[in-house]
Order: structure tokens, then C-alpha cells, then sequence
């Protein structure tokens, strides 16, 4: 007896097939960790970030503070809300270069710690978020393009600094526009884009409705390194405040852990989650997003399902064989004994003259079938619409069965 070998029709791929289709992927995410490595040391040393005194590429301000070093100014750059507050003094100009990044409880205790400290204060472009917070009475209005403009004020830095490249956010006072405590300079469509105020024994604040000008690649157009001197340079020490999302008192508290105390310990507990930062929260938000519509694109349909011709003809009696063998494999003797009885209903339902949407309900077929024969209607009930067969002797049984019901009827 020669036994018959069939091939193999599992359709797992092999690794080899699962290692061609994904080495293509593999090499290019291995060559963007290699460029971003690559990228990361190249860039790593002086720069720092976008007007981080640190930073000698072009949106760096590396330059305005080795001439403010050369002047004698002192440059101290601090990332923490507490570290900048307690260096606020009278001798100290304090220099905040995203005051819309910080918290409104970090704007509060800015305010609070900088108001009445004799010091100078300047805020590179806060927006509406931030001006009702650390300056009240003044509006922040949509910004204007950068460009060189005329200081069109009296207030001696500007005038000796002449044009210079200002716009951005304009500001706009609550008060008379003739405010001797304000100094509004680099006006933009009648608004202001530098605006002093002046109060008497307590300092002053300094809003610039654009940063542009401290970059290292504009310090040297028109008179935008005079102005920056003069405002940066007017008292000795000069407080450099970058806003960090790893500050404590952005995730709130009474100033952070620093300012809380030991009898209201109780504030200082955090959850996991106000520890991360909130920009982390919005990166995997936009992630899900991204993966969201990455699913939604890989299952489109491409088209209209069309047929295919089969390669080669398939005799029935093999497609038959062949789901026969699945059947065994699985046990499915409930399967196999339906699709029989089906196929024979369907078969003597117009022998017996009863319409094909009715050859599978019992009060339909198994009177006609009863006037036709000799056979009770319990015993065509039982094979027609029966249990499954409880194994393979059963189900062969039945199969004689169904065929013998219906070389009767074709017979009679």
C-alpha cells in the first residue's frame, strides 16, 4: 500500500518570510536611532534651547549675555519658580523668557515675590494667558509682524538704541494713555510692543511683545544689541529665568515643596499622575490619535470585491472530500449531519411539490412527505430535523439514511 503524501496548505509564514518582509523596517528604524544618536552628540555642548544664554546656535542668546559678562552684569540662569523668586532684589533684573508656559499658581507667586523688591522685571512676549496675572490693568492684543521700528518714546534705552527689530504681541493700558508711569515705545498699529511701567520705590516691569531681537543671528541688525543692553544691564546682577516642566510648583502646591510647611504636609501629596508633566500627557494623546488614524487608513477598503479565477478546475467530488476531512478533523459531526439534511431537503422539497422557501419548516415538508409515503411523521421528523449524531457510526448511519428517504421518494 503507498501512502499518498500531501503538501503542506498552512498558510503561517516561516521565519524567513516574517524576516524579508520586516528587515526593510527594521534597517530604517535602526538608521533613525542612529541619526538621532548621531544628531544628539553633534548638537550637544552649547546648545542649549531657544534663548538660553547658553545656546550659540541662531535662536540662542549666548551673545547678549557675554556682552552683558563683558559689562560687568552678572548672568545666573535658574530653571526653578523658587530659585528665581528668591534672587529677586533691588539690585537684580529678572528676566522671565516664557511666562506663558508657567502655571497660573506659578504667575501668582511671581507676581507676589516680584512686586515691591525694587528690582527690574522683563517678560519676553506674555499673552493674555499671563498679562491679567503678572501685570493687571494691561490687555494683551493679537501680535504684529517683526520688523525694525522707531521707539516714537521718551524713554532714554529706546532712544539711544534708535530702530530696532520689535513687534509681536501689543499691549494696552486701562489707564490714560499719557500715564507718566508708563512708557510706551515701538508702537504697531497705534499699540505698543515695549511697554515700561514705572513704580516709584518698587521697581519697574518690562513687557517685549517680541524675544526675536535677543537671538543670536539678529543682536547684530539695527539697534537691537543697544536695547538689549540697556534693558538687561541696568542693575548689576541679572536673573536669567528659563521655565522648566520638571519645576515642582507646576504641578501646584503652595510654591512647591520649598514653600510648604511641616503642618500642612498633607498638600505636598502627589499622585502619579501630577508628576508627569502635562506636555508628556498631550504627546500620548496625539500618539493615540496618530495610531488611531494609522488603523483607520490600513483597514480602508481599496475597492469593490471582484472575482478571481482559480488557476486550475476543481472537481467537486475533491472540494467535498476535502471539506469532509475538515469536518473529521474538528469533530464536527453537528456540521456535517446539518449540511446532509439540508441538501436533502432541499432535494425532495420540489418532489413532493413544496415551494423551495419552504423545504426547511417541519409543518410544511413532513406532511407532504407523509401523504407521499408510508413512513410515520415522527420517524421523518427524527432524520430530517433530528440531534446530531453523538459519533462517526451515527453520522455514516444517517447519511444512508437520507439517502435511501430519497431514492424512495424519487421511486414512488
Amino acid at each position: 500500500m503507498t501512502a499518498v503524501t500531501t503538501r503542506s496548505t498552512s498558510s503561517s509564514p516561516t521565519p524567513r518570510q516574517i524576516w524579508l518582509r520586516t528587515r526593510g523596517l527594521l534597517l530604517a528604524v535602526l538608521l533613525l536611532v542612529v541619526a538621532a544618536i548621531t544628531l544628539a552628540a553633534t548638537r550637544s555642548g552649547d546648545h542649549h534651547g531657544r534663548l538660553d544664554p547658553r545656546s550659540a546656535d541662531r535662536y540662542g542668546s549666548r551673545a547678549v549675555a557675554e556682552l552683558l559678562k563683558d559689562r560687568g552684569v552678572s548672568v545666573r540662569v535658574v530653571t526653578t519658580l523658587k530659585a528665581a523668586t528668591d534672587a529677586a532684589a533691588t539690585d537684580t533684573t529678572l528676566l522671565v523668557t516664557a511666562p506663558n508656559l508657567l502655571t497660573p499658581h506659578q504667575q501668582d507667586v511671581l507676581h507676589t515675590a516680584t512686586t515691591g523688591t525694587g528690582g527690574r522685571t522683563v517678560l519676553l512676549a506674555p499673552g493674555p494667558t499671563s498679562v491679567d496675572t503678572l501685570v493687571p490693568g494691561l490687555r494683551a492684543e493679537s501680535p504684529a509682524p517683526v520688523t525694525a521700528r522707531a521707539p516714537q518714546c521718551s524713554l532714554p534705552a529706546a532712544r539711544l538704541a534708535g530702530d530696532v527689530e520689535t513687534g509681536g504681541i501689543r499691549y494696552a493700558t486701562d489707564g490714560p494713555s499719557d500715564d507718566p508711569d508708563a512708557l510706551a515705545c515701538y508702537p504697531a498699529d497705534d499699540l505698543p510692543s515695549l511697554l515700561l511701567l514705572r513704580q516709584p520705590a518698587a521697581g519697574d516691569t518690562v513687557l517685549l511683545g517680541s524675544p526675536d531681537f535677543l537671538c543670536n543671528d539678529r543682536l547684530d541688525h539695527q539697534g537691537n544689541a543697544s536695547l538689549a543692553l540697556q534693558l538687561l544691564g541696568s542693575r548689576p546682577h541679572l536673573v536669567w529665568y528659563l521655565p522648566s516642566l520638571n519645576d515642582p510648583s507646576a504641578t501646584g502646591g503652595a510654591g512647591g515643596r520649598g514653600d510648604r510647611s511641616d503642618g500642612d504636609a498633607s498638600d505636598g501629596e502627589r499622585s502619579f499622575l501630577d508628576l508627569i508633566p502635562s506636555g508628556w500627557l498631550w504627546g500620548t494623546l496625539q500618539l493615540a490619535l496618530a495610531a488611531v488614524l494609522a488603523a483607520i487608513w490600513r483597514s480602508r477598503r481599496l475597492g469593490p470585491l471582484v472575482t478571481e479565477r482559480l488557476p486550475v478546475a476543481i472537481r467537486a467530488s475533491e472540494s467535498t472530500e476535502g471539506r469532509a476531512r475538515l469536518n473529521r478533523r474538528a469533530n464536527a459531526r453537528d456540521r456535517a449531519a446539518f449540511s446532509l439534511r439540508r441538501a436533502t431537503r432541499t432535494r425532495l422539497a420540489p418532489l413532493v411539490g413544496v415551494p423551495p422557501q419552504d423545504a426547511h419548516s417541519p409543518a410544511t415538508l413532513l406532511p407532504a412527505l407523509s401523504a407521499r409515503l408510508s413512513t410515520a411523521g415522527d420517524g421523518l421528523h427524527e432524520l430530517l430535523f433530528g440531534p446530531a449524531p453523538s459519533d462517526d457510526t451515527a453520522l455514516v448511519r444517517l447519511a444512508d439514511q437520507l439517502d435511501s428517504l430519497e431514492r424512495e421518494v424519487r421511486t414512488s
